[in-house]
């Protein structure tokens, strides 16, 4: 299992749990960006940095992505593409997206879209809360846990 960030969006709270779950579990963790991002000195981390435009960053993460590896990642296309080439996705709020729950999600994506295009504000998603962080970092301990007793 690799871990892939959808790096450009996800919060640095977010981010920091990664880095410490890389080392604690020596586990391969690779964000993905169109801009600069720091990083702590480590075998486990690397970035990558793509042009800018538009999915770029996330055609190359489902470009690298393969069976059982974790994405993090908010975006609901990029999560649907992730559960198709069988990997995991998992937001930066600890929601796990499944082939039950992933088309429901992108349906709700679209009907938002509409609805921005006609002209209805819908405001942004709330402030990353510590209920958010909790659920993150229990999600992301249950699949490394799976994972390195499936090895």
């Amino acid at each position: 299992m690799k871990i892939w960030v959808d790096a450009d969006a996800c919060p640095v709270v977010i981010k920091d749990i990664l880095f410490k779950a890389a080392d604690r579990a020596k586990i391969a963790t690779t964000l993905i960006a169109n801009h600069n991002i720091r990083i702590p000195p480590s075998p486990f981390i690397k970035f990558i940095q793509v042009s800018s435009g538009f999915d770029i960053a996330d055609d190359e993460i489902v470009k690298r992505v393969e069976p059982h590896d974790l994405v993090i990642t908010s975006d609901i296309p990029l999560a649907d593409e992730v559960i198709t080439k069988s990997g995991i996705a998992l937001s930066p709020r600890g929601e796990l997206f499944t082939k039950e729950n992933i088309k429901s999600r992108l349906n709700i994506r679209d009907f938002m879209d509409t609805m921005r295009a006609s002209g209805v504000h819908t405001g942004g998603p709330p402030a990353l809360n510590q209920t958010d962080r909790q659920n993150f970092a229990n999600h992301l301990d249950r699949i490394i846990t799976q994972f390195k007793k499936s090895q």
